[in-house]
C-alpha cells in the first residue's frame, strides 16, 4: 500500500512575498504566518500558500501553453468577489471560458504578480 501525503502547502515564485502574502491573506482570510523580504507565508492552520521570492520570474501568459497550474477559490458572490479583487490589484483577463451565454461557471484572475486562479460559485 502507497504511504498516503496530506498538502501542507502550495508555494508561489514572486516578486515580493510580503505583499502577494497580504492580498491572499485579504482574499482567503487566512493569517499572514510568516512575512520577510524573502520568503512569507499565509494559512488557515491546516493547508498555508508560501511565497518564495524569486525576482525574475515572469508570469504566463493567459491563455496560453506556458501556464503550470491555477488556484481556485469558492465564494458566495463571484461578482462581488471580482470586484473587490480588483481593487486589491488583482487583474481579470480578457479570456474568460467560465463565462458563456448561460451565465458565469466561474471567472479567471490574475494576482499582482499574474499567477492565475479562480474565483468559482459555492454548490449548493
Amino acid at each position: 500500500m502507497t504511504t498516503k501525503a496530506r498538502l501542507l502547502a502550495v508555494t508561489l515564485d514572486c516578486a515580493e512575498p510580503k505583499k502577494l502574502a497580504e492580498f491572499y491573506h485579504e482574499i482567503t482570510g487566512w493569517d499572514v504566518q510568516y512575512a520577510e523580504d524573502e520568503y512569507a507565508a499565509v494559512g488557515d492552520g491546516t493547508t498555508s500558500i508560501y511565497f518564495g521570492r524569486v525576482p525574475e520570474r515572469r508570469p504566463a501568459a493567459w491563455p496560453g501553453p506556458d501556464k503550470q497550474f491555477h488556484l481556485d477559490f469558492r465564494v458566495p458572490d463571484v461578482e462581488k468577489a471580482v470586484e473587490e479583487y480588483i481593487a486589491l490589484g488583482a487583474v481579470k483577463p480578457e479570456f474568460q471560458p467560465g463565462i458563456t451565454e448561460e451565465g458565469v461557471g466561474w471567472v479567471v484572475m490574475q494576482d499582482p504578480e499574474g499567477h492565475l486562479f479562480c474565483v468559482c460559485p459555492e454548490r449548493s
